[in-house]
């Protein structure tokens, strides 16, 4: 039967909860267990879906086509599992079952209350399909105290009860602030935290104290004592120079051996962590640099494009070189000429977005990017802003236009209004919610055999994760073509495009999915392997 361990956050929000979980994780499977990250989020959006990455930052997207927090991201990459639909669920999504089921008369009359309702769901969700698992971290999002998360903790709670003896623990994340006018790191924080946490019915059995500075044996005693938390289970959180460094740095400081000890696990094999060691060697001592311009349209929060820079690291780590990344926001090239931005630059990426304004300096870059034979690789939005510069600038369309931007003679872009997933058809129209009703998940595509993206995947059969609502139109396919915009990547079926590349280019690919979605730092995605790889041959003649 699995093992539960419940994950919560106090004091502030953004401490690296997630990358807590990811990173005990990671360790626990290097002793050979199997692990299974899940994320609860107490926001009341049915999924992040149709919420602003400027504030929520990068949605993330399963193969089965869920719109899940970023958190799952760092799952990913730091287990190597690949998510799903079950390992994220909101506030949203939980009520909105219900009331469904209310409403269908399937409670029978009775009153439809939190408590038991809302925290049965919640337990039913935690505990569903982990039979073939060990461990299930399960992270709880916001910090205690927030009245959304009530529910959540409750259900928690009484899952330390009903399960058997030592099959659930609960780790507490808290900060440990330094004031510099004191000369002191103050401890009252975490002790008001987990005295509210307490105060719900849970004791925590680790604590995980992020911090800038080691913890001293005299605050580490203090923390034990009124915190009600063995010594030895008080772990330092300190800064790290990289996330991928957190893995080995928690192991070192005892925090997955605490959690075993909590849930009466003695005899544990000794964790191997060669694979970590290698992407953190390779990442701190680099044989090179390259600059890569990110020009977007939420560049005022990086957590926005999230999986995409540490996609770009990761191409970094295969080719053993510092990728560092240049933010512009897209709408500067609206007024001011690209070049003095982006004369300097060994590679420039536009990703995804949705929406008009920035489209033409993303336009102006991909532009840029093919007169200079700067390497260029678009995603989602960031292809399809290729090929309407295309249209106008080589092939002579100058009214080509998307029809995200309003009605237009010339759609090089236009919405998709059906399509086939496996043997169904799914369609869409531009009058529907917002919410679910993108393409969204992993689908399958058909390479050009002898094509630069056959060679770099090394297949011409590939699978990728999508979410966008327009699509290139494939009318327009013969004359783009004809101008040196190959489509060398399409569905199945012929009739929606997903990767095209310039055959008169060092480099230049647009894919309609998102790659950086699977990618992880000991298994780079191919695609941004080799564009760091023509970045690296670009250093060389800037």
């Amino acid at each position: 039967m699995a093992r539960y361990v419940f994950i919560t956050g106090g004091v502030v929000s953004s401490l690296g909860k997630g990358l807590a979980s990811a990173a005990l994780g990671a360790v626990l499977q290097a002793r050979g267990y199997k692990v299974r990250l899940r994320k609860l989020d107490p926001y009341l959006n049915v999924d992040p879906g149709t919420m602003s990455p400027t504030q929520h930052g990068e949605v993330f997207v399963t193969d089965d086509g869920a719109e899940t927090d970023l958190d799952l991201g760092h799952y990913e990459r730091f287990t190597g599992r690949a998510a799903n639909k079950r390992d994220n669920i909101t506030s949203g999504r939980i009520y909105s079952d219900l009331l469904a089921k209310e409403r269908k008369g399937e409670f029978l009359g009775a009153t439809v209350q939190v408590i038991p309702h809302v925290t049965d769901s919640i337990k039913q969700f935690v505990l569903d399909g982990n039979e073939e698992y060990d461990f299930v971290l399960v992270e709880i999002g916001g910090t205690v105290g927030d009245i959304e998360g009530l529910p959540f903790f409750e259900a928690i709670r009484q899952l330390g009860n009903e399960l058997p003896r030592n099959h659930c623990a609960y780790l507490h994340l808290t900060l440990m602030p330094y004031i510099p006018s004191a000369g002191e790191l103050k401890t009252k924080p975490t002790q008001h935290s987990v005295k509210e946490l307490r105060s719900i019915g849970i004791a925590p059995d680790v604590l995980l104290v992020r911090c800038d500075r080691p913890i001293p044996e005299g605050e580490k005693k203090k923390l034990s004592l009124f915190c009600n938390v063995r010594e030895s289970a008080v772990i330092q959180g300190l800064d790290v120079g990289s996330i991928y460094d957190a893995p080995m740095a928690y192991h070192n400081e005892g925090l997955d051996r605490e959690i075993l000890a909590a849930l009466g696990i003695t005899d544990a094999p000794e964790p191997d962590m060669s694979a970590w060691n290698e992407v953190t060697t390779r990442y701190h001592n680099p044989e090179g640099e390259v600059n890569i311009a990110i020009v977007g349209k939420y560049t005022g929060l990086k957590d926005a494009y999230k999986s995409l820079s540490e996609a770009l690291t990761h191409g970094g780590i295969a080719n053993k070189v510092k990728v560092n990344l240049q933010w512009i926001d897209s709408e500067v090239f609206e007024r001011d000429d690209p070049a003095p931005y982006l004369e300097h630059v060994h590679g420039i990426m536009v990703p995804g977005g949705f929406g008009e304004r920035g489209s033409a300096g993303k336009i102006e870059a991909a532009r840029f990017a093919r007169i200079k034979d700067v390497p260029y690789f678009g995603i989602c939005f960031g292809m399809q802003m290729a090929c309407i510069e295309a249209a106008r600038n080589t092939a002579g369309i100058k009214n080509a236009s998307s029809t995200e931007f309003g009605p237009t003679k010339e759609p090089v872009v236009g919405m998709m209004t059906e399509w086939v997933k496996g043997n169904a058809k799914e369609s869409r129209d531009d009058k529907g919610d917002l919410g679910g009703t993108l393409r969204l998940g992993a689908y399958p595509a058909q390479l050009t055999r002898g094509s630069r993206v056959a060679d770099i995947y090394g297949s011409t059969r590939i699978s990728e994760r999508h979410r966008h609502r327009y699509e290139v139109n494939m009318d327009y396919r013969k004359r783009l073509e004809a101008n040196g915009l190959l489509f060398s990547g399409v569905s199945p079926d012929g009739t929606l495009p997903e990767i095209v590349e310039r055959t008169d280019h060092p480099w230049f690919i647009g894919v309609q999915f998102h790659p950086e979605l699977k990618s992880k730092p000991f298994e780079p995605h191919p695609l941004f392997t080799s564009f760091i790889a023509a970045a690296m041959d670009q250093s060389r003649l800037v």
